[in-house]
């Protein structure tokens, strides 16, 4: 930038799209310079270099990390989380550590069925183009505008049960995905999104019939 030249923006705008993405001060100052101001344009460069430092470090082991738990609705649904990083001493930041546990809280809140697209079985797949294919035809549409549905709909189903596709429940603006990619950017280390488990009481078993009438006679004898 040559000297005398006024900024767009000031220093409150680079604080405010620190806190909004994560990302270090220089990084965010540099974003907004290259996007004379404009704070969603700025955004958008930082999220692109961040998908290029998650893709840089996508190779490197990351095998230390944290399990975490996190117990919502008063113990009625609960969440157990294996997210990876390359060192202990990241493991135990605070920046990780809340990092993890949002990843628990989103779990527990849209209930994710796998991690990422290439766990989910290919029968499912399967069995959901030929259900979505039966709807498009049943909707009077001709096979070749039908498989083109099937394809936009079968994104739709990604995005709603692989956790890294769906949108983080505290930013709808951002994908798990790009939290993640995000997260790698600032922290300067692979972090990979291992596993979950997610416990509701009383699933899978059958629910208990109330008799009302049993329970009035039952209080009337007391």
């Amino acid at each position: 930038m040559q000297e005398g030249t006024r900024l767009s923006f000031s220093a409150a705008d680079v604080k405010a799209l620190r806190e909004k993405t994560g990302a270090g001060m220089l990084d965010c100052k540099k974003a907004l310079e290259e996007a004379n101001g404009d704070m969603d344009k700025a955004v958008q460069i930082l999220r692109e270099k961040g998908l290029a430092a998650a893709a840089k470090k996508a190779g490197r082991a990351a095998t230390e990390g944290l399990v975490e738990s996190y117990i919502h609705a008063g113990g009625r649904i609960g969440v157990l989380v294996e997210v990876n990083c390359e060192t202990d001493f990241v493991a135990k930041t605070d920046q990780f550590r809340e990092f993890v546990r949002d990843i628990a809280m989103h779990i527990a809140a849209s209930n994710p069925r796998w991690v990422r697209r290439e766990e989910v079985p290919a029968d499912v797949i399967e069995q959901e183009r030929e259900i979505l294919r039966t709807q498009a035809l049943g909707e009077g549409k001709p096979p070749h505008i039908a498989d083109k549905i099937v394809e936009g709909r079968l994104a739709k189903f990604f995005e709603e049960n692989v956790l890294l596709e769906q949108q983080f429940v505290k930013d709808p603006d951002k994908t798990i995905q790009t939290l993640l990619n995000e997260k790698i950017a600032t922290i300067g280390e692979n972090i990979s999104i291992r596993r979950f488990s997610r416990f509701v009481l009383g699933e899978g078993l059958e629910a208990k019939k109330t008799d009302f009438a049993e329970e009035v006679m039952a209080q009337v004898k007391r």
